[in-house]
């Protein structure tokens, strides 16, 4: 499978926000990430924690561990990255999310419409952790959307900076602006090598897990070189940092 991004990927990135692969990360790397993964969700996991987990990351101390950052640096996702931004910082960290069933008991809150690193519920409002572009591996099989599956927005990174642009000033407390937070989403379903590339700016949702077992993904988020000198001007244009997508998106 080829590890650089097609010019009718691009055409739909410009367009809706997303590309998935299917099945583009090798199982070897998938199992090995996975089995770590699984071992701390069974041995080391502390439910009186699950809520600051869902609010930052599960596994914290593997969000580091080479088997884990493979998933990203080791399967070719570093080279559909630099199809859309070519200018990034190296990424050094993983986000492990898992949504936990129903059934084991566990107080999880679902997650609303937001965009990550904008009006975060645990942060100041006044504080943005944002960056360019979400690499979301699948580890688990998500069979529908009642699976604690990812629901995005498409094409709502358009609307979002349009939102950005004309409404929205830092400190305001929405997250995203009310016609888009009725939407339900488009749910991510998928197979344990699947990867989802989104722009930062698409909004998404987590909700419950009424299946029996948990879903699981590894997320990596990837920043322009400049993003940190950029940060206002990045939600307010959506193409600042995507280069190689700009002749396509004017």
């Amino acid at each position: 499978m080829s590890a650089a991004i097609t010019p009718q990927e691009m055409t739909q990135f410009v367009r809706e926000g997303i590309v998935i692969r299917r099945n583009f990360v090798a199982s070897e790397l998938i199992n090995r990430a996975r089995r770590m993964i699984d071992g701390w969700y069974h041995g080391k996991m502390q439910s009186d924690l699950i809520e600051s987990y869902t609010q930052r990351t599960f596994a914290p101390e593997l969000g580091t561990h080479p088997d884990v950052l493979a998933l990203f640096h080791r399967s070719g996702i570093s080279d559909l990255v630099a199809s859309l931004v070519a200018e990034t910082q190296p990424v050094s960290t993983t986000q492990i999310q898992i949504r936990i069933p129903d059934i084991h008991g566990a107080t999880q809150s679902p997650k609303a419409m937001h965009v990550d690193g904008v009006a975060c519920p645990h942060l100041d409002p006044a504080e943005l952790r944002t960056f360019t572009l979400l690499v979301g591996v699948v580890l688990s099989e998500i069979t529908d959307r009642d699976s604690g599956a990812l629901r995005y927005v498409p094409g709502g990174h358009l609307r979002m900076a349009e939102w950005f642009r004309t409404e929205w000033s830092v400190g305001m407390t929405d997250q995203v602006p009310p016609n888009i937070d009725d939407e339900e989403g488009t749910p991510l379903l998928g197979q344990p090598g699947d990867v989802l590339l989104m722009h930062h700016l698409v909004p998404h949702a987590v909700g419950r897990n009424t299946s029996t077992t948990p879903r699981v993904m590894a997320y990596f988020r990837v920043a322009h070189a400049r993003h940190a000198h950029q940060r206002l001007e990045a939600l307010r244009d959506p193409w600042l940092e995507y280069t190689p997508l700009q002749p396509l998106a004017t």
